[in-house]
């Protein structure tokens, strides 16, 4: 979608950017959980460049994921997908998924399904920033320079239960975070266009 937009236009905009600080992990509210979950990628590094496979510029799968550290009283996992230099007031959502087990885990390539694909029975997925449910893969604008990309999973206490047809967004869940957090890890991966 980017990736059409000209080079002058995403060097015009470098000023213009989301902070890290304004990442839901680094939400005020959340700052006493603990960074606890220690969370990786076998395909890149945590500050490492994420394949061009994992972004819109190539399949636009989502990486595959793994996270160790998760407390032993977790009922269930948040994993919440933003790009902290997103051109935007707030970091750009890519992707939420909630209900994962409370237990150390991963998610292999692809596995959160992209906004044109139909969910599986057992993925729940919230809506990204263009309001539909799925995984929007990397895609900064061009000449905007190198994206920091969020790849955030937070332990909870309590096991979700969300009853309405409307996916919940990246309010909603900030919500359930400061209530039932109890623990949450990050990997950043970088992505940029000349």
């Amino acid at each position: 979608m980017l990736e059409k937009l000209p080079s002058r236009i995403g060097r015009a905009l470098r000023g213009l950017r989301a902070r890290e600080s304004e990442l839901v992990f680094h939400h005020e509210a959340l700052n006493a959980v603990p960074a606890d979950i220690h969370v990786t990628s076998p395909e890149f590094p945590d500050h490492g460049v994420l394949p061009r496979r994992y972004t819109a510029d190539g399949d636009g799968l989502s990486p595959p994921l793994a996270w160790t550290g998760v407390p032993a009283g977790a009922a269930s996992l948040v994993i919440l997908v933003e790009a902290a230099d997103s051109p935007t007031p707030l970091p750009l959502v890519h992707a939420i998924e909630w209900g994962l087990a409370g237990a150390d885990g991963q998610l292999p390539a692809g596995a959160l399904p992209r906004s044109s694909q139909p969910l599986p029975a057992d993925v729940f997925m919230g809506r990204n920033s263009l309001l539909t449910v799925g995984y929007l893969p990397p895609d900064p604008p061009s000449g905007h320079g190198m994206h920091r990309y969020a790849f955030e999973v937070f332990a909870l206490g309590s096991a979700l239960r969300f009853n309405t047809g409307l996916a919940p967004g990246r309010g909603k869940v900030v919500q359930w975070l400061i209530e039932y957090a109890i623990a949450k890890g990050m990997l950043i991966g970088l992505y940029g266009r000349p």
